[in-house]
């Protein structure tokens, strides 16, 4: 796993054990940003929307991350299950489009993906030290549970900074979050 360009997350300066608690950090600063907006019916349609073709809308990425905890709690338990194993593999893209995350509750969502950063998290609390080299094969890439956790933590800062962008350029963006 090697740094992010766009978003400067860095694995290498975060340890295992500090996984699950940036987990539910970044979790609930994803939950304020939709029910936050969620309150005024104008702002609640600003998470709606994409603000361009190709690129989710805030609803969107807070469902897609849902998903990731959810996803990498299933890669996690199954490598301590069966170290070795075969990781399952989704397309999100398909999963975002077929859900119809743009029209989701926001507040459904916040408690949903509040309760899949809490279940994740209290699997990686419970890995034990010896524990965190063991992988699974995802593609045909082995994938360790340490680069599970570190990727949750990515997935987590990478996609709060695309809603933060997303937000920011939204008519109702003076008004703040």
């Amino acid at each position: 796993m090697e740094t992010c360009a766009e978003c400067g997350f860095e694995p290498a300066e975060i340890e295992a054990e500090e996984t699950p608690g940036l987990i539910r950090r970044f979790s609930a600063l994803h939950r304020d940003r939709l029910v936050g907006r969620a309150v005024d019916e104008g702002r609640r349609a600003e998470l709606r929307v994409r603000p361009q073709r190709g690129v989710w809308s805030p609803l969107e990425y807070a469902g897609h991350l849902r998903d990731v905890y959810a996803l990498f709690d299933r890669r996690v338990r199954a490598v301590l299950s069966e170290p070795g194993g075969v990781l399952e593999v989704i397309d999100h893209d398909a999963v975002v489009a077929r859900g119809a995350y743009d029209r989701l509750d926001p507040e459904a969502l916040a408690a949903d993906l509040g309760a899949c950063a809490d279940r994740l998290a209290a699997t990686l609390t419970g890995v034990r030290p010896e524990q965190w080299p063991w992988y699974g094969a995802r593609a045909g890439e082995r994938r360790t549970i340490e680069e599970i956790a570190k990727r949750a933590v990515h997935e987590s800062r990478h996609h709060l900074m695309d809603v933060e962008r997303i937000l920011a350029s939204s008519p109702g963006a003076s008004v703040g979050c």
